[in-house]
């Protein structure tokens, strides 16, 4: 059984998950992963949940501001075997509640095509898809998502 913790983007733990994570967005990316890259900076993200498995970090998800009412969602990974057990799910739900506990309306988030898995993530947890936002307005193969909090 895992358990949640909620931390910052100095964490370890967090960094090495990250590392895992861009690994698989390079292949998967291929040519465009510079682009989406320069976006996924870790530097002072303060809101991060990571998902422990006996001692060992499984998976992590942050959030990030990004007006004054919306976090956007971000580094979201659950390496591939420990896929399918409901972690992301859990971490994106303790992102939301932190958020709403900060005061945030809306989570935005961004993914890619190439990334099927993360949009059925989205799809299960109830966020709609939106026209792309920001600095990925014209990115044919981004695919965005928002979910109010309620």
């Amino acid at each position: 059984m895992y358990h949640l913790q909620r931390t910052d983007s100095d964490n370890t733990d967090f960094q090495a998950l990250v590392k895992e994570l861009d690994k698989e967005l390079a292949i998967r990316d291929g040519e465009d992963h510079l682009f989406f890259a320069q976006f996924n900076k870790l530097n002072a993200i303060r809101h991060v949940v990571l998902a422990y498995d006996h001692g060992k970090a499984i998976g992590c998800g942050a959030i990030k501001e990004y007006t004054i009412d919306t976090m956007e969602v971000k580094r979201m990974f659950v390496p591939l075997e420990k896929r399918g057990k409901g972690i992301a799910s859990a971490i994106l739900k303790e992102l939301e509640c932190w958020a709403k506990e900060l005061g945030y309306k809306t989570c935005i988030l961004e993914t890619g095509l190439k990334q099927p898995e993360a949009i059925a993530l989205y799809q299960k947890n109830n966020y709609a898809i939106i026209k792309n936002y920001g600095q990925y307005a014209e990115v044919e193969s981004s695919v965005c998502f928002e979910k109010q909090l309620g």
